[in-house]
């Protein structure tokens, strides 16, 4: 069974930084295009970033230039760094896959106030 784990959400202010987490299991994670999507309350879940199998990635214009995806196959995880964090970005963030979906973790909550 595919789980994922998310950890790393908190309240920030706005213009901080934030690194989220996310460990995956029961996948050769390794061969997966991942994503981080994010999902506003009474809102869809919206894709934030990918990172493709082979290490490329994929931005939405909205966090271009702020957020930046990465993976580590040999730990199974999914990182997304968030930089100059805006109000806006205050939503429940989640992982998964890109191409083929598993059920949804947690999804840590990340909240951007002063």
């Amino acid at each position: 069974q595919v789980q994922f784990v998310e950890t790393g959400g908190e309240l920030v202010q706005p213009g901080g930084s934030l690194r989220l987490s996310c460990s995956a299991s029961g996948m050769v994670f390794s061969g997966y295009s991942m994503g981080w999507y994010r999902q506003a309350p009474v809102k869809q879940r919206d894709l934030v970033a990918t990172i493709f199998s082979s290490g490329n990635t994929y931005y939405v214009d909205s966090v271009k230039g702020r957020f930046t995806i990465s993976r580590d196959n040999a730990k199974n995880t999914v990182y997304l760094q968030m930089n100059n964090l805006k109000p806006e970005d205050t939503v429940v963030y989640y992982c998964n896959g890109y191409r083929v979906k598993y059920d949804w973790g947690q999804g840590p909550p990340v909240t951007v106030a002063s």
